[in-house]
């Protein structure tokens, strides 16, 4: 175990284990992208991936798809990720590879909206409300279903010029390859500070983008 306790893991932490080359860190859950090739594997996939889950007790959120199947792991119970999570991960890239399924870690990503507000209160309720959310902490809202992004909200002055942003969290090695096409394609660079934590980019007309990496934070 690498000397990581049974608690909360980081990303920078999950990222010194070893057998999780197939799976990148993504806010509170590890998550990762096969490409099954066909519906029929990627059922027998997702099948086998019911069978351990069952037997470990701990159950991932599975998407599938004709040709792709995905995969996210979280310990619900202490909102975040943990051994737990990084046993039954190596398990299904074990299942995977003897399946002959090959893992697409770069193009996991996970896009979140980031509201500036200066009066988080006054406005929250209204957003959980016409999006039917889950009030799951003082400056988040998330969907339980899962099927929409998470919102968050930015302390800001009340002359900010621009209220929604968008935060892609994307894995540290594609982020630079993401950055630079966004500049080809018109972008401009607003802020490298916190990088590589997140990057700010704007579009040719101000709009903004973070380009987030799981380094140096707690989730």
């Amino acid at each position: 175990m690498n000397g990581v306790s049974n608690g909360l893991l980081s990303g920078d932490e999950i990222r010194t284990l070893e057998g999780l080359d197939d799976w990148r860190s993504m806010y509170n859950a590890i998550e990762a992208r096969f490409r099954t090739r066909n519906f029929a594997t990627g059922l027998e996939f997702v099948n086998r991936i019911g069978e351990a889950a069952e037997a470990a007790d701990h159950h991932p959120d599975i998407s599938l798809s004709y040709t792709c199947v995905s995969i996210a792991l979280t310990s619900h119970d202490v909102g975040g990720k943990t051994q737990r999570d990084v046993d039954l991960a190596r398990q299904v890239s074990v299942i995977a590879a003897d399946l002959g399924v090959a893992a697409d870690p770069h193009t996991v990503q996970r896009l979140e909206l980031g509201l500036d507000t200066w009066a988080r209160d006054e406005v929250k309720p209204f957003w959980q409300a016409v999006l039917a959310m889950t009030d799951s902490a003082p400056d988040e809202l998330t969907d339980s279903a899962g099927d929409n992004p998470t919102i968050w909200f930015q302390d800001a002055a009340p002359d900010t010029e621009q209220r929604w942003h968008m935060d892609l969290r994307v894995p540290p090695e594609i982020a630079r390859e993401r950055i630079d096409a966004a500049v080809a394609a018109g972008g401009t660079i607003v802020s490298i500070d916190e990088a590589p934590s997140f990057t700010v980019l704007a579009d040719p007309q101000g709009n903004k983008i973070c380009i987030c990496t799981h380094v140096g934070r707690s989730h």
